[in-house]
């Protein structure tokens, strides 16, 4: 039905014709390698299928251009590769592709010419091979970036987290468990990094701590030496730990409320007056975070939904900042934002740091990792199986940890 919608195929007598379009659709699936089954509701498909069901719909219309946009911002390496075979054979067929993306390696892998496209305006136009990812990346923010290196002069101090053999069953799964004996420390003024693959459990580790995982889990969590087990956010938050979480648009932000309204949120008692939310005194309490943190708006009562990803992240950020912290967890805080607010992100993040936030941050992108975080540990299918120091971590070490490669 999505395939062909609006164009229904027909019988003779008017009818729709779902036998004809169950064969049709099949076998543009089996074309782009997407062993879906016509009939499976388009809403219980993963999203890497999804695409490919939106791209076969364009196939069946003998499409001459194809838009994609971030295509592969929420796929898995296996399904991104499927998609690269698929837009070779729509080339080889001589479809025009314009590919939308801020993730280089795709950039220079896929395009025959880049444009680089600033505050909505054309910068220029290039063939890749005349071209570096650095100097696309210096057009796209308009000065050069450097590498980043974050580890001079940090001085952590005392732990203020601990983890002893945590395990989160999972019932209906083969393995039994989402995390399995996992431990580890985290010590004021550092930031612990945690690799690992999709589905290692990195995002079920962040919410077990945070209280927003369910509540089976078995072992210790301990907060400045004393044992703590948050039955709900609302509690860790009273204690002093916050959480970024990976999918910012689905449980991060409330799109219908203004820029203050969603940094407010979690302090909402301090800018109340006679019973009343005061909206002077919203405005005083958000400035502070939004200064801080360096967000880019037209003025706090703007759409949430009119700034980019990268703002949008620093609000969140900025929420959490105004119930004062102990520890924060960042979950892949940069997945879908550009570079130029990510080198914005890595600053503020090394600052808050450097200021005595205890930091856990997971990222599926190693050289951010290996340029923000003090020690590295990897998971892989919920279980720790290494540690790192970063003088001591490579981007091999840490896949070899998180594929069961070591020895």
């Amino acid at each position: 039905a999505n395939i062909f919608l609006g164009r229904e195929r027909r019988t003779a007598m008017g009818l729709l014709d779902d036998t004809t379009m169950e064969r049709e659709s099949a076998e543009l699936l089996a074309e782009l390698e997407c062993p879906v089954d016509p009939r499976t509701p388009a809403g219980s498909l993963r999203v890497g299928d999804q695409q490919l069901l939106e791209i076969a719909k364009a196939v069946s219309l003998a499409s001459d251009v194809l838009i994609m946009d971030e295509p592969t911002s929420a796929l898995t390496d296996a399904e991104v590769a499927r998609l690269d075979r698929v837009i070779a054979r729509l080339r080889a067929r001589g479809v025009t592709i314009l590919y939308i993306s801020h993730k280089m390696d795709e950039v220079f892998r896929l395009a025959d010419r880049i444009t680089v496209l600033r505050d909505g305006r054309v910068v220029t136009t290039v063939d890749r091979t005349a071209t570096t990812p650095r100097e696309i990346t210096s057009w796209m923010v308009g000065r050069d970036i450097a590498a980043h290196d974050f580890h001079g002069s940090r001085s952590p101090g005392a732990e203020v987290l601990a983890i002893r053999s945590l395990t989160l069953p999972w019932p209906d799964h083969p393995r039994g468990y989402r995390l399995k004996d996992v431990s580890l420390e985290l010590r004021a003024g550092e930031i612990l990094g945690v690799a690992g693959l999709m589905g290692a459990g990195r995002t079920e580790l962040l919410e077990t701590i945070f209280g927003a995982a369910e509540p089976t889990w078995t072992g210790e969590i301990l907060l400045d030496g004393r044992s703590v087990r948050f039955s709900h956010p609302a509690d860790a938050c009273a204690a002093g730990i916050a959480m970024v979480t990976e999918d910012r648009k689905r449980l991060g932000l409330f799109p219908d409320l203004d820029v203050a309204a969603n940094v407010s949120l979690c302090s909402l008692n301090e800018a109340v007056r006679g019973g009343l939310l005061s909206r002077s005194r919203e405005e005083s309490l958000v400035a502070g975070p939004l200064r801080e943190t360096g967000v880019k708006t037209p003025g706090p009562h703007a759409a949430i939904t009119g700034l980019s990803g990268g703002n949008q992240q620093k609000c969140i950020i900025g929420r959490w900042l105004l119930v004062k912290p102990r520890v924060l967890l960042l979950d892949d805080p940069t997945r879908g934002i550009d570079v130029g607010a990510k080198a914005e992100l890595y600053t503020l993040i090394d600052r808050l740091c450097r200021e005595g936030l205890a930091v856990i941050l997971t990222s599926s992108e190693l050289p951010e990792l290996l340029a923000l975080a003090d020690r590295i540990i990897v998971l892989s299918e919920g279980r720790l199986t290494a540690e790192f120091p970063r003088a001591a971590a490579t981007e091999q070490k840490i896949m070899e940890a998180a594929t069961g490669a070591t020895t």
